[in-house]
């Protein structure tokens, strides 16, 4: 059961062919048997997990079942779920245990959805490897010595090993897409405002978004229509109505007009990362699509403008953690002072305490107007640069990443490590949707297509990558862990 989608394994219970207890018997003891050294989960919620199943099992014996009923899935763990310890994969968080339900873990858990536990992170969704959290490095499944990326790298190779058919992550700067692209699998991340960002832990308010990661296209649009919708707890939540993303996924794409934006082809991409994505056009081609180069001439200040902006948001998002509320508190405080100094200090790694600090001299008397307003202006026109490219296009289509998964504690630098998201970070700066999917290899280490498409338009570009799964076998490729059988 482990090797099926989620859309064959909703099928599968819908007919009978198993029950939801049997199939989460089932992956819990592939997450025991094979998660010890991939890390994927740092929580695992087995008594829970299997208490929800029961209760789809009831519910479809009772005609009460829904399209996603009796499906495990797992969460990301930055997402609050009620009695299950909440880390965002950091030592400030450890003992948390969050009191209420994010909306999207809400939503999920009346979808009749069944959480096998919680993923591993970078600590408070800062990194592009998954290098950064309090619990240890993941492993991408595809080789061992490679990094899954990150922030939703446990997520990601969860999904990748066959350990779940799906899993909920975040994206802010490209941490959903690129996770996606290094382990083989689709990553979705919608519109700022399709989900709710309720009960997510915050790291920059304005960038982050929740989304699917799952084995095609499909089963990322059968989530989307599980978790989309307005929420009036988040202010952010647009209010529009919520389509069912799957009824557009076999429109043809005769017709569809793809634009390249040339500066996601030049310096800095792995040739061989560039023949795949060409080649990947090369099937929208066959299929009826026409192709022609575009220009988002501010992409280069792309890089910049997001490390002002998410750390400034960051540094104003953590200053809550500090040890008296809740939270990691050092023992034996000389007085409140040393309280907070050493809390923060102990409880945060040195990534975060690096894009704190970074965001708090942006913020600070002086640097104000000379850095963060510049880089919101900048951001208005990255902003713009998509909207005109959409006036011509129907997508944008390029690399998810400028190179396949590298390997572990290869980026030391934190410039190089930041330059890992140079063609995703302009999408989350302008808010629209954008998706990867599998679409090739460099030697063992897979390759994402990303798609882009206006405001909203997650419809379309689920069609566009349905369309392309249909014609493809990159999403049905298997690493040796995710074949292996109990």
């Amino acid at each position: 059961m482990h090797d099926k989608t989620l859309t064959e394994l909703a099928a599968g219970l819908a007919a009978g062919e198993f029950s939801s207890r049997e199939l989460t018997q089932a992956l819990l003891a592939r997450v025991e048997r094979l998660d010890g050294d991939l890390n994927s989960f740092i929580t695992v919620t087995a008594e829970q997990a299997l208490d929800a199943a029961d209760r789809a099992d009831a519910a479809r014996a009772a005609g009460n079942a829904g399209p996603l009923t009796g499906v495990p899935l797992a969460l990301k763990d930055i997402f609050c779920t009620e009695g299950v310890k909440t880390s965002a994969g950091s030592k400030m968080l450890d003992t948390f245990v969050a009191p209420y339900d994010a909306t999207v873990v809400e939503k999920l858990r009346a979808a009749g959805t069944v959480s096998l536990g919680k993923t591993n992170m970078d600590e408070f969704a800062m990194g592009s490897s998954n290098e950064n959290s309090f619990f240890g490095p993941v492993q991408n499944p595809w080789d061992p010595n490679a990094v899954p990326g990150g922030s939703s790298g446990g997520s990601a190779a969860a999904v990748a090993a066959g350990l779940v058919p799906a899993a909920m992550g975040t994206d802010t700067g490209g941490s959903i897409r690129q996770p996606a692209a290094f382990c083989g699998i689709t990553g979705l991340k919608p519109t700022y405002g399709r989900v709710s960002r309720y009960g997510i832990i915050a790291y920059a308010s304005s960038l982050d978004q929740a989304g699917p990661l799952a084995r095609t296209a499909e089963d990322c649009a059968r989530l989307l229509t599980a978790i989309a919708g307005h929420d009036p707890r988040d202010s952010t939540s647009v209010a529009r109505g919520v389509p069912d993303y799957t009824e557009e996924l076999d429109a043809p794409l005769a017709g569809l007009k793809i634009g390249l934006p040339r500066e996601y082809f030049g310096e800095g991409l792995d040739p061989a990362v560039e023949g795949a994505v060409r080649e990947a056009i090369g099937v929208y081609e066959s299929l009826g699509a026409t192709v022609r180069e575009v220009s988002l001439p501010h992409t280069h200040y792309a890089i910049p403008a997001y490390y002002v902006i998410a750390p400034a948001e960051a540094s104003s998002n953590l200053a809550r953690y500090d040890g008296v509320r809740f939270g990691h508190r050092c023992e034996n405080p000389a007085d409140l002072t040393d309280l907070y100094k050493r809390s923060r200090a102990e409880g945060f790694g040195e990534e975060v305490k690096r894009r704190i600090l970074m965001g708090t001299h942006t913020l600070s008397e002086g640097f104000f107007d000379a850095y963060y307003k510049k880089a919101q202006r900048v951001r208005r026109l990255i902003r713009q640069d998509f909207l005109d490219a959409f006036d011509e296009v129907d997508v944008l289509m390029g690399p998810a990443s400028p190179t396949p998964a590298f390997d572990l504690g290869a980026r030391k630098d934190p410039v190089s490590m930041y330059l890992q998201d140079i063609y995703t970070i302009a999408i989350n700066l302008a808010g629209i949707p954008g998706i990867s999917v599998p679409a090739g290899f460099v030697g063992n280490r897979p390759v994402g297509l990303q798609i882009l498409g206006t405001h909203f338009a997650e419809a379309r570009l689920l069609n566009v990558a349905h369309q392309f799964q249909q014609a493809t076998d990159w999403h049905l490729r298997r690493p040796a862990l995710a074949e292996e059988t109990l």
